[in-house]
Formats: C-alpha cells, structure tokens, sequence
C-alpha cells in the first residue's frame, strides 16, 4: 500500500512520538541518593565500633579475673606480676564468659 509522502512522514512522526515518550528519561536515569550510603555507612562504623569495644572489654576482663585470681604471679618475686603471662593467659574457658561478666557487673565487688 502506497502512502503519499506528506501521510507517510505524519505516520513516521506520531510512531516517533508515541516512541520518544516510551523511553526512559536519560537525565534522571542514573539519579543517585546518597542518603541511604551516608546511613549504611555509619551503620557499618557504628558496628565497626561495637565490634571493637566488645573485644577490648574481653580483654580486659580476662587480665582483671587473672589478676584477682593470682593466675599471673612472678615465680621468682612473688608480689610482682608477670607479664608475659598476662599478656597470653586465659583466665575462663570460653570469651563469651568474659562479655558476659563484664556486661552483667558494673561496678567492682566489695
């Protein structure tokens, strides 16, 4: 079927039209938020945090029951601490003993 020229362009037009309109906007296409990254991103350094601190107190916990304990005493002189010990002794069986303590006495024992 045969379109005269001026019809055929018409018909090109509306099709290019209906098609333009049907594509995606190119300028907001790639929009980002960088809300939502600066959240995540504390949410992750804030855990980071948490992380840390919960090691750190473990730490310490462990070295505090060893020295109440007198697991650490020097050989030779008996009133000093060795350090060495301390730095490598496992004064309860497993961490999560330690954390607990720690998380449920707050204040030293009288």
């Amino acid at each position: 079927m045969k379109f005269p020229r001026n019809e055929q362009e018409e018909a090109e037009g509306r099709v290019m039209k209906i098609y333009k309109e049907s594509s995606p906007a190119l300028e907001t296409l790639f929009e980002w938020s960088y809300i939502n990254h600066v959240a995540w991103s504390l949410v992750i350094v804030f855990l980071g945090l948490i992380l840390w601190m919960g090691v750190a107190l473990v730490n310490a916990e462990n070295q505090r029951n060893a020295l109440i304990n007198k697991q650490c005493r020097d050989q030779v002189f008996k009133t000093e601490v060795d350090m060495k010990c301390l730095r490598s002794v496992q004064s309860r069986e497993h961490w999560w003993e330690h954390l607990g303590y720690a998380m449920s006495h707050l204040s030293p024992e009288k």
